[in-house]
């Protein structure tokens, strides 16, 4: 028996150096406006990552809406009436669940506030 003990700790401690798994939720954001801007970020949530500026305040308000990006409630925010389209993308999935999402905003500050902040950078 004392032969096996240590193969079985060699297999334990083998276990526990696997790869890390891939984070579930990950999305490649862009923004585009009509004056040529374009920006684009990744953002991974569960474990929260990426290199969205404000990813742990997006990955928050992605889980209220379990990942739904039609359902992102507008945060209060007066905006000025300027028209200056902003068309936004997010491509990955959710949980493991594939999304696309594409939609466009009056202006920056819409999008930042209709989006809760999700298409800030």
């Amino acid at each position: 028996m004392a032969f096996f003990e240590p193969i079985g700790a060699c297999v334990l401690a083998l276990a526990c150096m696997a790869p890390a798994q891939p984070a579930e939720s990950t999305f490649q954001l862009t923004s585009h406006d009509a004056r040529g801007r374009v920006g684009t970020v990744s953002l991974t949530c569960e474990p929260t990552g990426g290199s969205h500026p404000g990813r742990g305040g997006a990955c928050a308000k992605l889980s209220e809406v379990d990942g739904k990006f039609d359902r992102l409630r507008s945060e209060p925010r007066a905006c000025t009436l300027e028209y200056n389209p902003v068309d936004v993308s997010a491509v990955g999935k959710w949980r493991g669940e594939p999304v696309t999402y594409r939609t466009s905003y009056a202006n920056r500050c819409v999008a930042d506030t209709e989006s809760a902040g999700v298409f800030t950078f």
